[in-house]
């Protein structure tokens, strides 16, 4: 009997000790929006993206499908070795929007806002810099952007007041000469 106790001390013991193991490991986080580390990115109410592909050269590619309202669509990339890229650029740009990169939380953000109310596509290239003397990355971003829904506010003109009326009363005026003596 006392073989048994221990047997439900030791398996009690193992079942708590596993259950407080998945206490201290730490979460994978998934993110389905951009972080928003600035407090003012809105994100667009449509943003789908592929995954990333890379080509043979090295050249990686994804595709987005973004409304044109104003907001962002974002795309999170790690080196292949993980971690963020120590530094980046775009060339070219995008012609219908802006492109923002930035590091955060261990990954590289690209950020893609369209311009408001555009419909069509865009594209442009996120130069990736591993650091430590390894050679850039170059990163295709092609973009479709929808404008279903998206209403333009056009500012109206300003309210000016109306002129006062101009009296009726004729005036005359007098032009007098004077004549000097030489």
């Amino acid at each position: 009997m006392r073989l048994q106790g221990s047997a439900i001390t030791l398996g009690a013991v193992f079942a708590a000790s596993l259950l407080l193991s998945g206490c201290a490991q730490t979460p994978i986080v998934q993110r389905s929006v951009a972080p928003n580390p600035f407090g003012y990115q809105k994100v667009s109410a449509l943003c789908h993206v592929t995954p990333v592909t890379t080509a043979k050269d090295g050249t990686m590619s994804v595709s987005m499908t973004v409304r044109s309202d104003d907001g962002l669509c974002a795309i999170s990339i790690q080196q292949p070795t993980g971690g963020n890229y120590a530094s980046f650029g775009v060339n070219p740009g995008p012609v219908h929007g802006k492109a923002f990169l930035y590091n955060y939380d261990g990954h590289t953000y690209v950020d893609y806002t369209p311009a408001t109310a555009y419909a069509g596509t865009d594209t442009f290239t996120a130069d990736l810099i591993p650091g430590g003397g390894k050679p850039r990355t170059h990163l295709v971003v092609n973009a479709v952007v929808d404008a279903t829904g998206v209403v333009v506010h056009t500012p109206q003109p300003a309210v000016t007041a109306p002129k006062a009326k101009e009296s009726t009363k004729k005036t005359t005026t007098r032009h007098t000469t004077r004549r000097t003596k030489h």
